[in-house]
């Protein structure tokens, strides 16, 4: 009998926190493997407290970014400094053909749980480590987040406005490239150990990760010299190029006259108007030179209209175009609606709410997409039924302090 989901029977223990390793996890978990999220109330995954809170209300079970980024995955609360908690966590291992961990590097060594250590136990194990810098290197000890990884690879540096300071993008932007190149690893590594029985380390730098999106920015300097500025919305290859206003409050659409026909497609579904006729626009070459004056010129004609209007005659007329959506906008949008992108989940605290779903379909595979856990929510389940501990067990590790059931968050809830 064929597994329901593609990655049915693959079992994962996630010691990583934040966002890189829990978002390459979900990938995982949303295809159908059994992923346990370890968690500890004495240092709380800083995504509990990320804004914003269902309802304005705050608490570490109502963060919408962890509710996004760990759904479909079984939550456990322990302490590894603790030797019952350490010892859950070596059942975990055992149980686990996939570790995580993006700690800095050193950490799980502390506390015997390194690649080199778990290897010995199980040599068939796959280790991923997800780090700022990776695991070796001058900088390797250097911890970090993802607004720093975004600065290091050059992202900042490039955003914004040449007469303006840089810009970092909204959002910690390697956070969201490392895990797609992270889950392509973990299941070439899958790949690999089915076909040879042999498991492996994954370490990946997420610096690195994230300087293979500016791989042609890079190419042009090693090539030609040219090191990249800050310009704005504008790229050499199209003019206008740009976000342009529209009609209403803070409305605006994106449009990208890639080609001299794209911009004789323009002049026609704009009405023909006097200044589009004018042979300074006629050439790519012309736009550029005068691309100030053009984006002007663009940005008064789109304001008599709606961005959905400007986004519906340049779609017609074949010229990239698209409304600069608000969240509210997304959450409405007609497409993302029929697709199913959002789902309904029931969350154990905060009820009914809608949750991103995968990133892709399958055509022969449904995915497998459940709410996201509540601290320590599934702790029984996994204690007895996946890792088959006896209640002496449990009892000894509750009152060794192995098994973590509170927080004392004073300074989180003066922070609200």
């Amino acid at each position: 009998m064929k597994n329901k989901y593609p990655l049915e029977g693959i079992k994962v223990a996630n010691f990583s926190w934040i966002g890189v390793g829990p978002m390459t996890m979900r990938y995982l978990a949303h295809w159908g493997a059994t992923v346990v999220r370890v968690e500890s109330h004495l240092r709380l995954d800083n995504a509990r407290v990320f804004l914003p809170f269902k309802d304005g209300i705050p608490g570490i079970n109502r963060s919408g970014m962890y509710a996004a980024i760990n759904n479909s995955v079984l939550g456990i609360t322990i302490n590894m400094n603790k030797p019952t908690g350490l010892g859950i966590a070596w059942r975990l291992i055992k149980w686990a053909d996939v570790v995580a961990e993006s700690f800095t590097p050193g950490t799980m060594k502390k506390w015997g749980l390194d690649y080199e250590s778990v290897k010995k136990v199980k040599p068939e194990i796959i280790y991923f480590s997800t780090t700022q810098n990776g695991q070796t290197g001058p900088l390797s000890s250097v911890a970090g987040f993802g607004i720093q990884g975004m600065a290091v690879a050059g992202f900042t540096n490039i955003s914004g406005w040449p007469d303006h300071d840089p810009a970092p993008t909204q959002g910690a932007y390697t956070d969201y490239i490392s895990p797609r190149f992270a889950a392509a690893a973990i299941l070439a590594a899958l790949d690999r150990r089915r076909r040879t029985g042999k498991g492996q380390h994954i370490d990946q730098a997420q610096f690195e990760t994230g300087i293979q999106f500016l791989a042609p920015m890079i190419m042009d300097y090693t090539v030609n010299g040219r090191v990249m500025t800050r310009n704005g919305n504008r790229i050499p290859s199209a003019a206008p190029h740009g976000v342009y206003p529209c009609k209403g409050d803070d409305r605006w659409c994106a449009i990208c006259i890639a080609s001299d026909r794209d911009w004789l497609a323009f002049r026609v579904t704009a009405g023909n108007p006097t200044w589009t006729g004018d042979s300074k626009f006629s050439t790519l070459a012309g736009r550029k030179q005068n691309e100030d004056e053009l984006d002007s010129l663009v940005a008064g004609w789109t304001a008599e209209y709606t961005a959905e209007q400007v986004e519906a005659m340049m779609q017609a007329a074949g010229i990239a175009a698209g409304v600069v959506e608000s969240n509210k906008d997304l959450y409405q949008d007609a497409h993302l609606k029929e697709q199913g992108f959002f789902r309904p989940l029931q969350h154990s605290e905060l009820g009914p709410i809608s949750i991103q779903g995968p990133h892709f379909t399958l055509s022969k595979s449904p995915d497998h997409q459940f709410a996201p856990p509540c601290m320590g929510e599934h702790n029984e389940y996994v204690f007895k039924e996946v890792l088959g501990m006896s209640e002496d067990d449990i009892s000894d590790a509750f009152a060794d302090g192995g098994i973590t059931t509170d927080a004392d968050l004073p300074e989180i809830r003066a922070a609200f």
